[in-house]
């Protein structure tokens, strides 16, 4: 033991370094770094940014199914009659659409086809009368809401008149009327069947009573018609509504429909604020008034023609037979 001025030196024995057959461990600094270090202890590396692989479908390709959301080759659609392969619910179609899935080919033979809309009221509301009949015309390609004629469905000859909801929401001017009545009163004289297949939001409001004239003329025509024995048939389609519904859409010898299109005079709103009372499920729909005799088939689009002929045969049988 040495002294000093400080008191006495202690020598501490040499500390022994325990062996661990070559391998000694090292433990980890723990200490963080100071606060005004420039040095980063740990270094993230930037993710990559993935692109997305979803892509971008086309439009005029697929069409969603508004009822199972399922989606569908638009030239599949159009092969099945703008009907839906998975769960059968029923597009909208065009007048012509419809002709050409009915008619035998090249045998349709217009009528009236020239006839057009006019303002008698000089109509002006949010837009005038005569802009919206414009719109309308480079909208559907149509002149107005209805096209007429004669031609054949499977062997029958017969007056047939299509509407088309696009053009005004198919509704019932002067021109509709004159055209349906002049093609009813047409096939009176060439004693043929008459099919009408209807859509429509009602009477045309631009035309205020020259429109309600209409339901009148039409029910009087098919008067003319029913009393010469000739069969008239009414197609119902979605949706078939006022004015039109309450006149010639449900005077026909027979009423068909096709599935679960709306049919009725006012609005299902109106209804319940009227009889403030709960309207039962599925009201108005064709299903819920054939269930009530207001309607006597349901007919899918697909199998239309051939019922529409089938119909036409039953219809017709008598008149074919010999008299006794």
């Amino acid at each position: 033991m040495a002294t000093t001025l400080n008191g006495p030196i202690v020598k501490m024995p040499p500390q022994r370094t325990k062996k661990t057959l070559g391998l000694e461990t090292v433990e980890p600094a723990v200490t963080p770094p100071p606060s005004n270090s420039t040095e980063t202890t740990f270094t993230k590396k930037p993710k990559p940014v993935s692109k997305s692989r979803k892509k971008e479908i086309p439009e005029g390709l697929w069409t969603k199914c508004p009822k199972c959301a399922a989606m569908i080759f638009d030239k599949e659609l159009d092969e099945n009659q703008k009907v839906c392969p998975k769960c059968q619910h029923h597009f909208p179609i065009s007048a012509r659409e419809r002709i050409n899935s009915l008619v035998e080919t090249c045998s349709f033979e217009e009528m009236d086809a020239d006839m057009l809309s006019v303002d008698p009221l000089t109509f002006t509301g949010v837009a005038a009368y005569t802009t919206k009949l414009e719109e309308s015309k480079k909208k559907s390609g149509l002149k107005d809401a209805v096209i007429t004629g004669v031609c054949k469905v499977g062997h029958h000859r017969i007056g047939l008149g299509v509407m088309d909801f696009s053009f005004l929401g198919g509704s019932m001017g002067s021109v509709v009327g004159e055209k349906l009545t002049r093609l009813i009163e047409a096939s009176t004289r060439r004693t043929l069947p008459c099919v009408i297949i209807s859509t429509s939001g009602g009477a045309r409001m631009y035309e205020g009573m020259f429109s309600l004239m209409q339901m009148a003329k039409t029910c009087g025509a098919l008067a003319y018609h029913s009393r010469a024995k000739l069969p008239y048939i009414s197609v119902l389609t979605h949706p078939t509504t006022a004015g039109v519904m309450a006149s010639f859409a449900t005077v026909g010898d027979l009423i068909i429909a096709e599935p679960a299109a709306m049919i009725g005079f006012a609005g299902p709103r109106v209804i319940k604020d009227t009889t403030q009372a709960e309207l039962p499920p599925g009201f108005q729909t064709a299903e819920f008034l054939l269930d009530r005799g207001l309607i006597d088939a349901i007919v899918s689009r697909k199998e239309m023609k051939t019922q529409l002929i089938s119909y036409l045969d039953f219809f017709t049988s008598a008149r074919k037979q010999p008299a006794a």
